[in-house]
């Protein structure tokens, strides 16, 4: 099953995501938070990661650059 990282403080986009996503069997793991979504991302693998430019704590942009040290997994910015 295809694995998809959401990484996004917006809950009711999320929402959205989880509900259209969800119909085509992929698995989600959704983060609100960019630090724990990094953390995620050490302990874990994904397929693909969506993610938002504008997050709290760090941006898009800083979050990228972390996820890159050490993965090439595909990312999608949100914006």
């Amino acid at each position: 099953m295809t694995t998809i990282l959401i990484i996004d403080d917006d809950v009711e986009l999320t929402d959205l995501l989880k509900e259209f996503l969800s119909n085509f069997k992929y698995k989600l793991v959704i983060y609100h938070n960019p630090v724990d979504a990094l953390q995620f991302l050490e302990e874990k693998t994904c397929d693909m990661v969506l993610l938002d430019v504008m997050l709290p704590e760090m941006d898009g942009l800083q979050v990228l650059r972390s996820i890159r040290e050490n993965s090439e997994v595909p990312v999608m910015m949100l914006t």
